[in-house]
This record gives structure tokens, C-alpha cells and sequence, in this order.
């Protein structure tokens, strides 16, 4: 029987460490933290009736919406949900100058 040796084994630390090197997955993680976030902005009434779905060039970030309503208010809250935002903004150190409600990019689960 063959005896095998371990040796030069990686840790998950170091394996974490070396995926968060990678600009993209960076962008990712920062991001995907400042979604989590959406429900404090908008408020419970606009919690579950819309959603951060990416982000565009420029500072843009788009929201899907549950309908054309929903998008209509919240745009009608764009300011005051861009002040609220930006304490979480600040500690991610993300710029979001402009927000886009979009119904069209709503998906039902």
C-alpha cells in the first residue's frame, strides 16, 4: 500500500484572501452588501414590492419594482432614499449618484 503525504495544503482563509484579490469579485461582494441594505431606504411599504438589481456606469444604481406603481413612488422618494443610503454608501465606499426604477426587471420567485 502507497503512503500518501499531505503537505502544502492552502487554508480557506488563504483561499478567501486570494479570490478577494480579484478586482470583479471584489466589485461583487461590496455591491452584493450595499443590496442588503435596500430595505432600510426604502422603508417596509417598499421592502418586498422592489429590489437592487445592478448597477450602471455612472453611478446609476437600477431597482427592479413590482410594478409601474411602486416605481412611480419610489421614485417620488428618490432624494430622500439616496440621503438615507448614503451612510452605507460611505462605509462601502461606493458612489451611487442617480437611482432607476425599473417594473420591466422584476422577477417573480
Amino acid at each position: 500500500m502507497k503512503k500518501v503525504l499531505y503537505t502544502n495544503f492552502v487554508s480557506t482563509e488563504e483561499i478567501i484572501a486570494d479570490m478577494l484579490e480579484d478586482k470583479d469579485i471584489k466589485k461583487a461582494v461590496t455591491r452584493s452588501n450595499l443590496y442588503k441594505f435596500w430595505s432600510k431606504a426604502a422603508g417596509e411599504k417598499f421592502a418586498d414590492k422592489s429590489k437592487p438589481y445592478s448597477m450602471l456606469g455612472g453611478g446609476t444604481m437600477v431597482i427592479a419594482c413590482e410594478n409601474a406603481i411602486v416605481a412611480q413612488e419610489l421614485m417620488l422618494k428618490k432624494t430622500q432614499i439616496l440621503v438615507k443610503l448614503q451612510p452605507y454608501l460611505k462605509s462601502l465606499n461606493i458612489k451611487v449618484k442617480d437611482l432607476k426604477f425599473d417594473p420591466k426587471k422584476w422577477q417573480f420567485d
